[in-house]
């Protein structure tokens, strides 16, 4: 399993409107539905009303890179800098 997370920081404001249009464009259920993908999950920050956390868990890395050059990733892409200001991903390492 290949597991990683990104963290979010949103413009004031736009953290539950960006989850929403993830949502509604379709890219959220084509994510899901993407071969090898056994989690795709935001977490709301409690401390910070502007984060967001991504987890992701893959069968394998080579599935997470194909996951990125799928259209609907593209359609993310499209529209995240309107309401993301910065990104930082990170990997899990389990032992």
């Amino acid at each position: 399993m290949y597991t990683i997370y990104v963290v979010f920081k949103c413009f004031p404001g736009k953290r539950e409107a960006f989850v929403k249009r993830v949502r509604d464009e379709g890219v959220l259920s084509a994510i899901r539905a993407e071969d090898g993908c056994h989690r795709y999950d935001y977490y709301f920050s409690e401390e910070d009303e502007n984060e967001i956390m991504l987890i992701e868990a893959w069968e394998t890395k080579h599935h997470q890179e194909v996951h990125i050059g799928q259209p609907h990733m593209a359609t993310l892409r499209s529209f995240k800098d309107e309401y993301v200001e910065s990104t930082k991903l990170g990997e899990f390492v389990l032992k």
